[in-house]
């Protein structure tokens, strides 16, 4: 990896370092920082499926167990998964997808056949020179049952296709790191369970009020765990379970180094899966 002037200045994290840096070879430098500095080596990424038109994504690796912010290392980030043109169209038929899946109607209204009273005929159905009459709770009259009204529960899930699925996660994570909304750390060790550790972080480096950190497992931590449980607006979700809403609920997103290349991994795998005929065919209601 080859250090630029400024970079060097940058990465160095005392004086002493510094002052070697300007002397000092590339494969130099690294020998020197691996010895001088705390902070954990970060290995280079490989990116799976290399895009053939385009530059990867780059984005810095902060340090998560400390309140002063340390860029660790620079990484990169496939562009096919964070370099998507930003598709509004998309990322609102996910939000209203979402939104409308777990939605359950519970207004009800009665039929004629539900209304207390109405068993005899009002009054005889000639002779009287009144209209033809069989129950006084039919929806001609007031007090009567309603015709063709809500009828509880009533579900209003659809499945979006694949593939706008798909598109939706890219297309929002693209957008969340062009705002600079996307923040990558090294793990998620942290020094306490307090939670106002916590909130000092988040205050200290600028993050929005909400914050959505993302790791490899649904094992977190034993002390982000803690310190996150009692803060309703910071939250805690595995890979497998990032969607498209809560990203957009959340102002800052925090991923793991894990986190990233579990996402990639998953998100890469269906952009280039081979059986698109069977994901794309109408949902079932046992389709896996």
């Amino acid at each position: 990896m080859l250090f630029s002037a400024s970079f060097r200045r940058f990465m160095c994290p005392c004086n002493n370092v510094r002052k070697l840096c300007s002397t000092l070879s590339p494969k130099e430098v690294e020998v020197t920082l691996e010895a001088k500095s705390d902070a954990p080596i970060i290995p280079p990424r490989e990116l799976q499926y290399p895009p053939l038109y385009q530059k990867p994504r780059q984005a810095w690796v902060e340090n998560f167990n400390k309140l002063e912010e340390e860029k660790l290392a620079i990484v990169d980030l496939h562009p096919d998964i964070f370099g998507v043109h930003p598709r509004i169209d998309i990322i609102h038929r996910n939000v209203l997808w979402q939104i409308k899946y777990r939605f359950v109607s519970f207004a009800h209204t009665k039929t004629r056949a539900e209304v207390r009273g109405g068993g005899r005929k009002p009054w005889p159905q000639k002779g009287l020179g009144k209209a033809r009459h069989g129950s006084i709770r039919s929806p001609l009259w007031k007090g009567g049952g309603r015709a063709h009204g809500p009828r509880s529960p009533t579900t209003h899930f659809f499945m979006l296709p694949y593939y706008l699925r798909v598109l939706g996660l890219t297309t929002t994570l693209s957008v969340k790191l062009a705002q600079d909304d996307i923040h990558i750390v090294d793990s998620l060790d942290i020094p306490t369970d307090d939670p106002k550790y916590i909130e000092d972080l988040v205050e200290s480096r600028n993050w929005g009020p909400a914050v959505l950190i993302v790791d490899e497992s649904d094992l977190m931590p034993k002390n982000i765990t803690l310190a996150t449980d009692a803060i309703p607006h910071i939250n805690l979700m595995p890979p497998y379970g990032l969607n498209v809403y809560s990203m957009l609920k959340h102002d800052t997103l925090v991923l793991t180094l894990a986190a990233v290349n579990a996402i990639e991994e998953k998100l890469l795998l269906s952009l280039h899966r081979n059986d698109g005929i069977h994901t794309n065919k109408k949902y079932r209601v046992d389709h896996v």
